[in-house]
């Protein structure tokens, strides 16, 4: 029997989790009418794209720091605050706000994520695998529901900025449950800054910038997406609502990858067939979406969902699997997330520049595409059965 306790928390979890995706998803099928109403050249629609990425990259890492001082509880209360303010913010007319809110409702997403799994770990530690997969559940609900719904809500509330700022409804009454029904703060801190071997150590390893750079790259990818396929499709032919609901039912093909990849994984010695099968998919998903014929949409759609739901779910694997202990694993994903993340935001303001500079969706599909090949190179190292132990008093890799 699962106790009142925990369904209250899992439903707290999902709730917050629903939050963590829409302030991304919802801006890029409007993106073209922003860029037409309020005048924003292509590689200012980029960086509009860019800043979310970058600000979850840079405040991930102050997290653990954060929910010491203050507690995890109070710190995600916080963060669900900063998140409702920068999504109205957003839509304001003076000039700086769509940025300024923008990069706000990035930082809050980067706080929140990294608070909530620690929370999971401390309030239900022995069902953590099950509810992460939960989680995941939740983040993919919520950017498809941002994506899908964007353009219905434009045309039923009547302008864009109406449509952006709904979404800051869902976030204030997340807070408010939240700060109903949260679990009673530890008597200790939760969070606590890595104590073990000093960072430095990490980065002199290079499994770390193995699994950084797969981290960066298929993130990069992901947030692209995020950022810039509606439009791309537009460009292409679709109508504002088709191209929504195309990435829209991407992302929700990303939870059937995301939840039985790690287990497709385990059926071999290490995770790299894994690891090269989802990067397949999102290549092939990409090429039926931006260079075939718009007939492939659906099934181009399905893949790209396929296998950017199975890496991203793969790569935060990847943080544990490469690491023999939990201090490690701790400092190696604070490392990765918020070096792999920083590295990601580049990619949606390079699509912009690409734009304005007078790309095609094909040329912009066939670098997508160099991008992977890349990824794949370090999917095959990050891939291997190693891991990080500093048993020894020294950091080192190990064959499992």
């Amino acid at each position: 029997m699962i106790s009142r306790h925990a369904c209250r928390f899992i439903l707290l979890m999902f709730m917050v989790g629903l939050n963590l995706r829409p302030a991304m998803s919802s801006v890029a099928p409007l993106l073209s009418r922003l860029q037409e109403n309020a005048g924003l050249s292509a590689s200012a629609a980029g960086l509009l794209t860019t800043l979310p990425v970058l600000f979850l990259g840079l405040t991930a890492p102050l997290a653990p720091m954060i929910g010491n001082r203050i507690g995890s509880e109070r710190a995600l209360s916080a963060a669900l605050l900063l998140l409702a303010s920068g999504l109205l913010l957003r839509v304001l007319p003076f000039p700086g706000l769509l940025y300024l809110g923008t990069a706000m409702a990035g930082s809050a997403i980067g706080l929140a994520g990294t608070l909530l799994p620690a929370l999971v770990k401390r309030e239900l530690p022995q069902n953590a695998d099950l509810l992460t997969g939960l989680y995941t559940m939740a983040l993919c609900l919520g950017g498809a529901l941002g994506a899908g719904l964007s353009v219905p809500l434009m045309q039923w509330l009547g302008n864009w900025q109406a449509s952006l700022v709904s979404w800051s409804l869902l976030a204030l009454a997340t807070f408010i449950v939240w700060i109903s029904y949260a679990p009673s703060p530890a008597p200790k801190p939760t969070l606590n800054l890595p104590t073990g071997i000093p960072l430095v150590s990490l980065l002199r390893q290079p499994l770390t910038w193995q699994v950084m750079l797969f981290m960066g790259i298929q993130s990069s990818m992901a947030y692209i997406v995020f950022g810039w396929l509606p439009t791309l499709l537009i460009e292409r032919g679709y109508s504002e609502a088709t191209a929504g609901w195309t990435m829209a039912v991407s992302i929700m093909c990303q939870l059937v990858s995301a939840l039985s990849a790690p287990w497709i994984a385990r059926l071999h010695h290490d995770q790299r067939p894994a690891l090269l099968l989802v990067l397949v998919c999102t290549a092939l998903g990409l090429v039926m979406l931006l260079a075939a014929p718009l007939a492939w949409r659906w099934p181009g759609a399905v893949l790209l969902g396929l296998g950017q739901g199975g890496s991203f779910s793969l790569a935060l694997s990847l943080l544990v699997l490469r690491t023999a202990n939990e201090r490690l694993a701790g400092q190696l994903s604070g490392l990765v997330q918020g070096g792999g993340y920083t590295l990601a935001a580049l990619g949606p303001f390079g699509v912009g520049l690409m734009l304005q500079a007078g790309a095609t969706t094909q040329h912009i599909a066939w670098l997508l595409i160099g991008l992977i090949g890349v990824c794949c190179g370090f999917a095959f190292f990050a891939g291997r059965k190693r891991q990080l132990d500093d048993q020894s008093g020294q950091l080192q890799v190990y064959h499992r």
